[in-house]
């Protein structure tokens, strides 16, 4: 059975429609990639898996069963707007929200020191947010959303305002709880991100689906159409091949624009004859390519 289902979901305000008819299926220890533009219809569709708004049409099920008030203490939310109390101090405030999802105060306090100590703070435990910086106020919101132990997490851009160190920090700590058999529900801008995590995606545009499935699946399905080669020297020729539209110069060697991926081996080939190949590789369509082409394409 899977953890969280959304049935042709569909959300309007007014007039205008903001999730048409959205369905998608997140297992338990699954991280399921929700994508889009601003105003593509995301934020809504984790309200409505949260309860705090209600769908139009279609239906949300979790473990099989619609939406009951006692869900709430089996969901946590990371929102893109920080809605963590600046003057109030970090136990005071988180333990509170875990005892508003129904842990007991001593139960609470445990676990928030618990990730206090996981990230390596365990001084902020007093501190009002107010005093942390940007990154780490980041932090203690991911706290406050997970401090409960829920079954299901829906992150929106969970990364935002944090250095490289702390992206992979948090990454790595999905990642766990996602092999503790969290289901979660992410939502961000950095399709690298979504590589890296994610699975499954679902991309929206514009309120409605526009590509779902396996990201490996999905890449299949487009071309190949760069090929990355990286040399001792240089190399001339590449732009007569047959096949290649454009070839841009890199630091330490080539990144070639093709039309037909059998234009590949003459790119080695030819390569190969004037100097040393450290690296060569016919590169597959990044998420971030797919994405732009499949928006692109929706809007014409």
């Amino acid at each position: 059975m899977e953890r969280l289902q959304l049935n042709k979901v569909v959300k309007n305000f007014a007039d205008k429609t903001a999730v048409n008819e959205i369905s998608l299926k997140v297992g338990e220890g699954e991280i399921y990639g929700l994508l889009g533009a601003n105003g593509a219809g995301k934020t809504t569709t984790m309200r409505m898996v949260l309860g705090l708004i209600y769908p139009d049409a279609g239906e949300i099920l979790y473990n099989g069963k619609p939406y009951s008030k006692e869900l709430r203490q089996t969901m946590g939310y990371l929102p893109e707007e920080r809605g963590l109390y600046p003057k109030v101090k970090v136990s005071d405030q988180i333990i509170y929200l875990a005892q508003l999802r129904g842990m007991s105060a001593k139960d609470a306090d445990k676990s928030l020191r618990y990730w206090l100590e996981r990230f390596e703070v365990p001084e902020y435990y007093d501190k009002r947010i107010e005093e942390l910086s940007k990154g780490n106020q980041q932090k203690m919101g991911f706290i406050a959303a997970v401090v409960h132990n829920p079954q299901i997490l829906i992150l929106d851009e969970a990364f935002s305002g944090l250095d490289p160190v702390n992206v992979e920090l948090l990454k790595a700590t999905v990642r766990e709880l996602r092999d503790q058999g969290t289901s979660i529900l992410f939502s961000t801008h950095r399709m690298e991100h979504v590589e890296e995590l994610c699975r499954k995606i679902t991309i929206l545009h514009r309120s409605n689906t526009v590509l779902q499935g396996d990201i490996k699946e999905i890449k299949s399905r487009y071309p190949r159409e760069e090929v990355l080669l990286l040399t001792d020297g240089e190399v001339s020729g590449l732009q007569q091949i047959a096949g290649v539209k454009g070839v841009d110069r890199l630091e330490e060697g080539y990144l070639i624009h093709i039309s037909d991926v059998s234009a590949a081996q003459q790119i080695l080939r030819t390569a190969m004859e004037q100097t040393t190949v450290q690296r060569f590789e016919v590169k597959e369509p990044t998420l971030n390519q797919i994405f732009i082409r499949t928006v692109g394409e929706s809007n014409e």
